[in-house]
């Protein structure tokens, strides 16, 4: 039998994130584990905690909390993604710790299965970045929460560090062949218009804004910018790789915006810079921990 299709959300994390790279996923997942590390230590998890994790989706946070609310805590998987919800359910029945852990179909704007008031911590890692309505979502967590409840979030701040100079493409210098790369960015655009685009309707002032007008009295952020270079990288891997899970890959984005041998020009040139590590990047993130009333 055919493998059931996954949504979006699910085929990004399994296969597009890294271009079905095995050699990249485990480079990310390393990064990532560090992003784990500073979301849970900021939420100052305790033996017993129940935490709810919104936008769960492959459980790296949930998994990882288990260890800090011990046999007597609670781990709650909230997500849009009943297909991630599904395989994070596998995952903690394999690790046989199903009892402590339940599982939450809904938006984080509208955690209605939650009751008022039910968990100690809430954590989010890249979630708001796919938000339209941030603030109802923050005041969602705030209804979830008790007194003095923990909220600890990262989520990048796209704002920064967007649009880049139409000169450049992911970082790399694109000028020799800038007007088939206005075509390609173009592709891109439609499947996320820049209007419209919760990735790019707020900053970190905003996250601290809607903390406060939501009940959050105690209030911390961490802003953290990085402009490094590149490193080199396999081509292959980098044009079946997608920035985000509503992004096309270049590869499909190449195919859809060039004819055969415009799409032949723009891989002369870009190919050997990616492989040669060419360029440079910027990310912005923040980390922000709260606390109720």
């Amino acid at each position: 039998m055919p493998t059931p299709e996954r949504d979006h959300w699910a085929a990004w994390l399994a296969q597009r994130r890294h271009g079905g790279d095995p050699d990249e996923l485990r480079r990310t997942l390393d990064r990532l584990v560090k992003v784990r590390d500073r979301v849970l230590d900021n939420a100052r998890l305790a033996p017993g905690d129940t935490l709810l994790d919104v936008g769960t989706g492959d459980g790296l946070i949930a998994v990882g909390a288990l260890d800090r609310v011990g046999p007597a805590g609670a781990i709650i998987f909230s997500d849009v993604s009943n297909d991630l919800l599904e395989q994070d359910r596998a995952l903690v029945e394999r690790l046989g710790v199903a009892d402590r852990c339940r599982f939450v179909h809904a938006p984080a704007e509208d955690l209605a299965p939650v009751a008022d008031a039910s968990v100690d911590a809430v954590t989010t890692r890249s979630v708001l970045a796919y938000v339209v309505d941030k603030r109802r979502a923050f005041a969602e967590f705030a209804r979830v929460l008790g007194p003095g409840g923990r909220l600890s979030i990262y989520e990048p701040i796209n704002s920064l560090c967007y649009p880049e100079p139409p000169d450049r493409l992911f970082g790399y210098d694109i000028s020799p062949v800038q007007t088939l790369a206005i075509r390609v960015n173009a592709f891109g655009n439609q499947h996320q218009p820049v209007g419209d685009e919760p990735m790019l309707d707020y900053d970190e002032r905003d996250l601290l804004s809607y903390a406060e007008q939501t009940g959050f009295d105690e209030r911390h952020l961490e802003l953290r910018v990085d402009i490094q270079p590149h490193t080199p990288q396999r081509w292959e891997t980098f044009v079946q790789s997608a920035p985000n899970p509503l992004a096309p890959t270049l590869d499909e984005a190449m195919t859809e915006a060039l004819n055969p041998d415009e799409r032949e020009q723009f891989m002369t040139h870009l190919r050997p810079l990616v492989e040669r590590g060419e360029g440079t990047f910027a990310v912005a993130v923040a980390y922000l921990w709260a606390t109720m009333r």
